[in-house]
């Protein structure tokens, strides 16, 4: 395996198995429309058409947007908050932001580090957060991406059973937009507190996202190597 490859070969894989479930759910949706419209006397669509409808979008968003407010929460919440025992959390007692020795910023940055962890000022703090920062705003143009779409199926459903259409406002405020976000936040959250609270007492030899074999259980903030 060529080393290019190899030292990026955790986001290639990702990246396949992201593309890789797309695709097939783009077909598995694709397919299911078209049964509905037949099942309905509605026309049946074509994959381009179906792949850049409301229909699909609204899939898509509702759940990018619940896996990036996953990880905004917990990047913050790992700030701020530990759990004894977790490879997951710092140490009790490190909560907070850290000093700037311990960041590596400023005077006490490396060489090699980041051009904005050795500057001061909007740069540094910018920098300082931006790993939150692209994770909210992904969320948030995914929520809204969401709302935009559903509103867009909410309606075209509401025509065909003759019922009148709704503006925006009101079905981000209804019940069909929050049905489709709670469903996925609670599964979202439910992993994240079951990596934490797992972790603590369980092991995977050789992954870097468990402590390793013999660590203790109140061992905290060891990953494996």
């Amino acid at each position: 395996m060529p080393k290019a490859i190899k030292d990026q070969a955790l986001s290639i894989c990702f990246a396949v198995l992201f593309l890789s479930a797309l695709i097939g759910q783009s077909f598995a949706g694709w397919f299911v429309y078209n049964d509905d419209q037949l099942a309905h006397n509605g026309s049946p669509s074509s994959y381009w058409e179906f792949v850049s409808s409301s229909n699909f979008v609204v899939d898509v968003a509702e759940n990018w947007q619940s896996e990036y407010l996953q990880f905004f929460l917990f990047i913050l919440a790992t700030i701020w908050l530990v759990q004894r025992g977790s490879p997951e959390s710092k140490k009790p007692g490190d909560e907070g932001l850290d000093s700037d020795e311990s960041q590596l910023v400023g005077r006490f940055a490396k060489s090699d580090s980041p051009a904005w962890a050795k500057a001061g000022g909007w740069r540094r703090h910018l920098y300082s957060n931006s790993l939150l920062l692209i994770m909210g705003a992904v969320f948030l143009f995914s929520w809204w991406l969401q709302s935009v779409a559903g509103t867009v199926v909410f309606n075209a459903d509401q025509v065909d059973h003759g019922q009148p259409t709704i503006g925006w406002i009101d079905y981000v405020t209804g019940a069909d937009f929050w049905d489709r976000t709670l469903q996925n936040w609670q599964s979202e959250f439910l992993a994240v507190g079951s990596m934490i609270a797992l972790s603590i007492f369980l092991r995977q030899r050789g992954s870097s996202e468990s402590k390793p074999v013999g660590t203790p259980h109140d061992e905290t903030a060891t990953e494996g190597q």
